[in-house]
């Protein structure tokens, strides 16, 4: 089901992660494909398996973006389409990046400051996620864009200050290309 995103889909995945994020939560459309090089980076989608490759473009269901380090990986987003939500569809893809990645993974969430934050939370946490309540804020990812306060949660199990230190500063440099939390 999970299968790296074939380059010529990329308007379509970028498209739903548009549709799905807030803009200061994506890059604009170079950046995000400019990603696409970067060997630490894979974009995976969810297609349909009932489109016929011979006649129809494939349709994606969910792309799911993932830095890969050392010594876990993360997963910058997460999207499915609407018309598949509610279905189960997202346990089964982590269920499924969690056996092929066989390492931890971490995301990052909103606050628990709305009912949606509150949701997601409780989905990631249903499908083995810890919420580590550190203070943590997502640099801005565009020219022009705002920090974001959120929480990191990881898959296994929740972690002390200082291997949250080390995740947040991977995370820093290698995903925003800085050496500090920007609060």
């Amino acid at each position: 089901m999970l299968q790296i995103l074939e380059t010529k889909d990329f308007d379509k995945a970028y498209a739903l992660m548009d549709s799905s994020f807030p803009s200061d939560e994506h890059r604009g459309y170079e950046e995000q494909k400019n990603l696409l090089a970067d060997p630490k980076y894979t974009l995976y989608a969810i297609y349909d398996e009932d489109t016929d490759d011979k006649n129809e473009e494939k349709y994606i269901k969910a792309i799911i973006a993932v830095f890969h380090f050392d010594d876990f990986a993360f997963i910058e987003h997460f999207a499915v389409n609407p018309i598949y939500r509610n279905q189960g569809l997202g346990s089964i893809i982590l269920n499924e990046l969690k056996t092929a990645l066989d390492c931890q993974i971490c995301l990052e969430v909103e606050l628990p400051e709305t009912e949606n934050a509150k949701r997601r939370i409780g989905f990631y946490e249903r499908n083995g996620f810890y919420l580590n309540k550190y203070s943590h804020t997502q640099p801005p990812l565009s020219e022009g864009g705002n920090p974001i306060p959120l929480y990191i949660m990881t898959s296994e199990r929740a972690v002390d200050k200082k291997e949250f230190e080390h995740i947040q500063s991977v995370l820093f440099k290698g995903v925003y290309h800085t050496d500090q939390n920007p609060k």
